[in-house]
Order: C-alpha cells, then sequence, then structure tokens
C-alpha cells in the first residue's frame, strides 16, 4: 500500500473497542479477583494490549468454524500476560462464560480510552468526516451514545446490523456512503491487524494500528499510541 497522505483524506473510521472505549479495567480486576488473580488495572491495561498481536495471529489462522472461540483466545492471551498459565484455556473460558452471562456489552466497553473526545473534536476540526466500524453484537450504536461520544462522530457501523464483519471489505461499504467518501480517501484506524488493518486494505482504504506500548514493531502500517498521537499527526499535516 501507498504511504498515507493525511494532508489529502477526507474521512476516518474508527474501531471501537480499543480505539475509542476499553473494557472497565475496575470491573476487570473484581472478575479476576473472583477468580483467585489479585491484579492491577495498571497490569491489566499492559496485559491487554500485548494480547493483540497473538490474538491477531490467530485470527489470521483460525478456520472459520473457530470463530466463535475468538473472545476465549482474547482472554487467554490476556491471562499469560498477566504471568497466569492456562494451557487449557479452562480459566478463561470460565471467565468469558461469567462476563457473557452477567455483564452487558456496553457495560463491559464502558471506559473512555483518555484524549479520546478532544482527539475526535480535533479531527473534526480539520475537515474530517468520522464514523465508528465496529464488529459488534447490535450495541455499538448504543455504546457509543452511552460513552457520551454520539455527537463528536457522523455514523456508526455495526457488524451485527450490516451482516458483514472486519476483515469482510464489504463492512466498510455503509461507512464510505455515511462519509461520502471515496475509498483512497479514507483511513480506518483499529487496534488489530488482521481485522483491521487487513479489512480496511481490502476495502481499498488506508489503515493505522494503535499501539500504546509497541507491541507492534514489524507492523506493515503506520503505528500511533493512541487517538491523540493520531490526531496531532493529522492536524500538522493538514495546516
Amino acid at each position: 500500500m501507498p504511504a498515507v497522505s493525511y494532508r489529502d483524506l477526507d474521512a476516518v473510521f474508527l474501531d471501537l473497542g480499543n480505539t475509542l472505549v476499553t473494557m472497565d479495567r475496575a470491573l476487570l480486576c473484581r472478575l479476576l479477583a473472583d477468580d483467585g488473580i489479585d491484579v492491577t488495572p495498571e497490569a491489566v491495561d499492559r496485559a491487554e494490549a500485548a494480547a493483540r498481536p497473538t490474538l491477531s495471529c490467530w485470527i489470521a489462522s483460525a478456520p472459520p468454524s473457530e470463530a466463535g472461540r475468538t473472545f476465549v483466545v482474547y482472554v487467554q492471551s490476556l491471562l499469560e500476560g498477566l504471568g497466569i498459565e492456562d494451557p487449557d484455556a479452562e480459566r478463561a473460558g470460565r471467565l468469558v462464560l461469567q462476563v457473557r452471562t452477567t455483564i452487558p456489552t456496553q457495560r463491559l466497553w464502558s471506559q473512555v480510552l483518555p484524549g479520546v473526545p478532544a482527539a475526535l473534536a480535533r479531527l473534526r476540526a480539520a475537515g474530517l468526516r468520522l464514523v465508528v466500524v465496529s464488529n459488534s453484537d447490535g450495541t455499538a450504536e448504543a455504546g457509543v451514545v452511552a460513552a457520551g461520544l454520539r455527537d463528536l462522530v457522523d455514523g456508526v457501523v455495526d457488524s451485527h446490523v450490516v451482516g458483514v464483519e472486519k476483515p469482510d471489505p464489504r463492512i466498510f461499504d455503509p461507512a464510505l456512503t455515511l462519509a461520502a467518501c471515496a475509498p483512497e480517501r479514507a483511513l480506518h484506524v483499529g487496534d488489530l491487524h488482521a481485522v483491521d488493518v487487513v479489512g480496511a486494505r481490502a476495502a481499498g482504504l488506508h489503515a493505522a494500528l494503535l499501539d500504546p506500548y509497541g507491541d507492534w514493531p514489524t507492523a506493515d502500517c503506520d503505528r500511533f499510541t493512541d487517538l491523540t498521537a493520531l490526531a496531532a499527526h493529522v492536524a500538522h499535516a493538514r495546516r
């Protein structure tokens, strides 16, 4: 893919989980404590970010029949990052079952990442149209509203609603329509290479990863520590 010309972009598409919001760290710590795991929110934050490349590699190689295990693999990788071995994914499976049966998606993914509202406002001030493109369960729009971010974006595309999920490039079609934008003038930002970068490029978009701790040193795309850094880069390029 050619280098991104941030000066020439018309739109930025944004993943939701781990891009605009993340799992409530305090809530996760309480769930882990109930299972005998005593950790800090900071430790969970670091382990979660470190789990992303592992999850991405698994997604890239797993057969479609294994798609239902994605969240279990994610939690298992997070546990490994916390120094907790779970070779058979039993503990991860137990935690995932507890989450899915007791905690609504919107409640779990309710922690707005630092600087996100200001970064969205800065991207809009730079003249960009913003659309959330999320692999979700039909709750993405409500989640964006609950997070207080809906007035800062131009639309929300939820995989459950449109019937396809990243990396299927078709999920970007409604986003391009909402943004009235050509693919080559849009950038998609997310946290998983196999999902966000691969999917965006298949749709003809540019792509970037959020990499808060430098866990993707060999990624073949632009990387930013957070949305604040991305917004600053875009604003500088468009001066």
